[in-house]
């Protein structure tokens, strides 16, 4: 602590060069912040998928339907616990800029196999006894100032009614809470009776199916099983874990985790160059006074530790104030685009490895020039 005042005293020796620095550094822990906020979005959820769940779709594409007899078919499968599915609705609510994820499910079976999904009993038990009934979460309810009770008309583009109407009229009967961080609160379940018995055409189809299983461990065995059920039928399946199927949709944009880390990788190089680039430069303007540092009788490990103070005190600075302020800008973002990505947050455990960076920069930055200060000659340092 006795050398915190030599420490600033030296940084505020060339103020513009170590402000430039700083501010380097801030605003790559800014990006690195984002970035990593908005891989997360992008994998959709991927690590919360769970574990035991597996997803049925038919094997040609995710918008053909499957009859809802599979259902039965399904869990009768060796391992397979239960099964749920759901409908695409795609329908739209006052502007068609409003976009919403809106799928017809079971209530109680759904409710059942995403237990992450949290109502109040109350909210549970009018939901499944209300045939026109729906539940929302809490995201998307604060965006359009829903409330329990209200009614929601949604102009269906898939589905007409029997009559020829767009017109879906819904009760919002709960809105639910995430049950952890991640989990997607901006969609609108309603229920699948009303939807197969009022629409045009498609009755008794779903979308796909969510299947628990007993086992995470012989899930690839229990998919081929499902699979093998419906082999050769006009309507075949693919099955896979909950988790590969969401990795799939992340990857029809691209390898967000590899375009990320080329990215950051990039932007850390330089800011190493500049940050190492600042210290050599300190370290030679003060070849002098190290080498009557060291003849007052500061050590080797003294001078060596003296400057790699100064560059993590460069790096803590810059990387402290810009994983701060990269948080507020997540935050920011995540309320722009809750309904297009809205998995987007800045996980502890990516601002725990920005924190591990900071110091890594710090450390790295200056480990160079900090080396060549240790191992000054006082004779030959004086000459200079």
């Amino acid at each position: 602590m006795k050398f915190l005042h030599l420490i600033r005293k030296n940084l505020g020796r060339r103020k513009v060069r170590t402000v430039f620095t700083v501010l380097s550094i801030f605003v790559a822990f800014i990006l690195f912040t984002v970035l990593m906020a908005l891989r997360t979005g992008f994998e959709g959820g991927v690590e919360l998928a769970g574990a035991d769940r597996l997803i049925t779709i038919h094997k040609v594409s995710l918008i053909q339907p499957l009859p809802k007899s599979y259902e039965a078919d399904i869990e009768a499968v060796e391992g397979v616990v239960d099964a749920a599915h759901a409908t695409w609705f795609g329908g739209v609510y006052q502007d068609p800029r409003n976009f919403m994820a809106q799928m017809a499910v079971e209530p109680e079976e759904w409710l059942d196999m995403y237990p992450e999904y949290v109502l109040t009993p109350a909210e549970r038990q009018a939901w499944v006894a209300d045939r026109t009934g729906a539940i929302a979460g809490r995201a998307l309810a604060d965006r359009f100032g829903w409330e329990v009770g209200d009614r929601i008309p949604i102009q269906g583009t898939i589905w007409l009614r029997k009559d020829g109407s767009k017109l879906w009229e819904l009760t919002l009967d709960g809105i639910y809470e995430p049950g952890e961080e991640g989990i997607d609160d901006t969609q609108l379940f309603f229920q699948y009776a009303f939807l197969d018995e009022a629409r045009q055409y498609g009755e008794g189809l779903v979308g796909w199916y969510v299947v628990r299983i007993a086992d995470p461990q012989r899930a690839d065995a229990i998919a081929e099983a499902v699979d093998a059920e419906f082999a050769n039928s006009p309507t075949e399946t693919k099955t896979a874990t909950e988790k590969a199927f969401v990795q799939a949709f992340a990857n029809q944009i691209g390898d967000i985790g590899t375009i990320v880390t080329a990215i950051l990788a990039a932007v850390f190089f330089t800011m190493l160059l500049v940050a190492g680039n600042t210290m050599a430069q300190a370290v030679r303007e003060r070849t002098g006074e190290l080498a009557v540092l060291k003849t007052l009788g500061f050590t080797d490990g003294k001078v060596l530790g003296l400057v790699l103070a100064e560059s993590l005190a460069v790096a803590v600075l810059g990387g402290a104030l810009g994983l701060a302020v990269g948080w507020l800008v997540v935050a920011g973002v995540a309320a722009e685009l809750g309904a297009f990505l809205p998995t987007v947050y800045a996980r502890p455990r990516d601002l725990a490895l920005g924190a591990v960076l900071v110091a890594f920069v710090g450390v790295a930055a200056g480990i160079l020039p900090a080396y060549q200060a240790m191992r000054l000659e006082v004779v030959e340092a004086l000459r200079k």
